[in-house]
């Protein structure tokens, strides 16, 4: 278990209430990445608090209504993963670069000059970024800001994306769940069926592929069933 002294807050908000839990910074990092964690070592202390600054707990009426359940893991886990994390100005500052590499390294790898049909390369890129003054925000994936990433490097070069689109059919028991997954992403249609599973199709840069197929595959224990358009 994490000291107190060494935890940060994750904190929630729904229909104007707030709950915070005090976590452990890295691990809670690792269960927003979708990684299997430790409770035990995550949590501070087993509590949710309305207001953890002045030791105020939330009722177990208002944690039952903004997520179905008083269960303390799963009450936690969504906290953490739908939530903010407050995190450490090195862990801040860890977790901006690696973003900033990873938005760098996935546009120079899927981007093309749609002049010349050929890539740019990644140092192109950065130095784009930094005339643009493009802000990164580490807590969002580079899925997430992708579509306002490219529209301001579009305004400094000619660049555009290889799309793909990709059909997925989901089964009912991890259909809410890999929506959530589906929705960082270009949807362009979305069914639900009559026994509750999942029909959508996405469009997405191609170099998204893999790393949506593994996440959702993950997520569904390989039950899903996919096809490129």
């Amino acid at each position: 278990m994490v000291k107190v002294s060494e935890a940060v807050i994750a904190r929630y908000e729904k229909e104007g209430e707030k709950f915070e839990i005090l976590v452990d910074p890295t691990l809670s990092m690792e269960l927003k990445k979708g990684k299997k964690i430790n409770f035990n070592e995550l949590l501070a202390i087993d509590t949710i608090f309305k207001d953890s600054n002045k030791g105020t707990e939330a009722s177990p009426e208002a944690i039952t209504k903004a997520f179905g359940t008083t269960e303390l893991e799963k009450v936690a886990e969504k906290i953490i993963k739908e939530g903010r994390v407050q995190l450490t100005t090195e862990q801040r500052k860890q977790m901006l670069e690696q973003r900033r590499k990873e938005l760098i390294d996935f546009i120079s790898r899927n981007a093309v000059n749609p002049q010349t049909k050929t890539p740019h390369p990644p140092q192109r890129i950065e130095n784009v970024l930094e005339e643009a003054k493009i802000h990164v925000d580490p807590m969002k994936t580079v899925q997430e800001q992708l579509p306002e990433v490219m529209n301001k490097i579009k305004t400094l070069i000619p660049i555009s994306l290889e799309k793909i689109r990709i059909a997925f059919k989901i089964p009912a028991e991890y259909a809410g769940k890999a929506n959530f997954i589906l929705h960082r992403y270009e949807l362009k249609q979305e069914e639900w069926q009559s026994d509750g599973s999942l029909v959508a199709v996405l469009e997405l840069p191609s170099g998204a592929k893999e790393d949506l197929l593994n996440e959702l595959a993950h997520l569904t224990k390989g039950d899903i069933e996919s096809k490129i358009l």
